[in-house]
């Protein structure tokens, strides 16, 4: 059976009433025949029919044991650190979202969890800055925002030996693409709120474990901590899931075709998007993922904060917001928005450059979409003498 056959015949038809929809079970409480004794719900936090719908449904895309919703992605984060403890370490990757970066370096450091930052693109480098205290390896791949490619099955190998877990953001690739607990990771995280929603009209985090005991373990953590998802957000996200494939298959051809017009232009310099073939982590992607996704980043000729905002107010299609994996395209500029507590210096070298600009295709005509690149491009371009040579792709 197709993956999209079986993700849509796998969401449950209600038992009581045959309603084709999940139904959603807005109530605090559930009432007892006797204490202890209920049809498996005591309090909405601790567990709710709508919100065990999801979590089966994302444990089954990913191939994981046990899924937890969360009431956003850096909720779900939150949990997985929560499974160590004051002198443990992270190896986490340097092009990282700035939101986890913020949690581990202003919250959990002051706990005693020091974390290192790396490109783990390069395995070596990774494999290098493990220490007997390290015991958890995070990764994003595809990276946000510079789309850096890991080898997940090559890190979780390394992970293994030094008896420490691996984690891997899924949320630019989506399960529709790839499945990194088939790759040997312990743990995937998303932020929902992405392309599985896929609407932006909510705000959600999921967290999947590969095998049951660690579930079980984050499972405790999301009743202890309470930061869960409600059931009408997990009804949201259950319907996004439901168009999943047909959304990400749309998404990927257009970055594709957005990917190659800017690597033709005048004013682009550098082109992030694994879907290229000169991309350095291409052939990767390419083995690990069924497709490359709907994101693509670029740098400008005039490498200047003030060009890259004047291009980011020039767009009409492509909307400036937070956020990415919608309908609608979006457009940011993260060295002022998502990365932004980040510190320069260290932003920068880990790629995030002051003109970088990051798209998320939507589900509009590819053609429409470049032409309001087209014309913002060169909007830019003709108020900034840049140089006439052709955009590259990153290296």
């Amino acid at each position: 059976m197709q993956a999209t056959t079986q993700l849509i015949h796998s969401i449950p038809i209600d038992p009581l009433t045959g309603a084709i929809s999940v139904p959603i079970y807005q109530t605090s409480t559930f009432v007892q025949e006797a204490p202890g004794v209920n049809k498996g719900y005591d309090y909405a936090r601790t567990g709710n029919p709508t919100r065990s719908v999801l979590e089966d449904l994302i444990a089954q895309l990913e191939g994981g044991q046990t899924g937890a919703a969360f009431g956003s992605g850096l909720a779900a984060i939150d949990a997985v650190v929560k499974l160590l403890q004051s002198g443990d370490e992270i190896v986490a990757v340097d092009d990282i979202y700035g939101g986890a970066f913020r949690l581990f370096e202003q919250v959990y450091r002051k706990f005693g969890i020091r974390v290192k930052y790396v490109d783990t693109s390069d395995t070596r480098a990774l494999f290098d800055a493990l220490t007997p205290k390290t015991r958890l390896i995070w990764i994003e791949t595809p990276t946000n925002p510079t789309l850096k490619i890991s080898d997940i099955g090559a890190i979780s190998k390394i992970a293994r030996a030094h008896h420490c877990l691996l984690c891997v953001d899924n949320t630019f690739a989506s399960p529709a693409l790839q499945k990194p607990l088939a790759l040997g990771a312990d743990l995937v995280v998303h932020s929902g709120t992405k392309y599985l929603g896929g609407h932006s009209d909510l705000i959600a985090g999921l967290v999947v474990a590969r095998d049951r005991e660690l579930g079980e373990k984050i499972k405790f953590l999301q009743n202890a901590s309470g930061a869960i998802l409600s059931p009408f957000d997990s009804w949201l996200l259950i319907r996004g899931i439901e168009t999943l494939h047909l959304r990400v298959r749309q998404h990927g051809a257009s970055a594709q075709a957005v990917a190659e017009f800017l690597q033709g232009h005048p004013a682009v310099d550098k082109v992030y998007y694994p879907g290229l073939t000169a991309h350095p982590g291409h052939e990767i992607a390419s083995k690990q993922a069924k497709g490359f996704g709907g994101i693509v980043s670029f740098t400008l000729k005039e490498d200047s904060e003030e060009a890259a905002l004047a291009f980011v107010t020039s767009t009409g299609l492509f909307r400036l917001a937070e956020s990415l994996g919608g309908i609608k395209s979006l457009v940011s500029h993260p060295a002022t928005m998502t990365h932004k507590t980040i510190p320069p210096e260290r932003r920068r070298a880990a790629g995030v450059a002051d003109s970088l600009i990051r798209l998320s295709t939507g589900l509009e005509d590819a053609e429409d979409l470049i032409g309001d690149l087209r014309q913002a491009l060169d909007r830019v371009r003709g108020g900034r003498r840049l140089s006439p040579t052709h955009g590259t792709v990153a290296q």
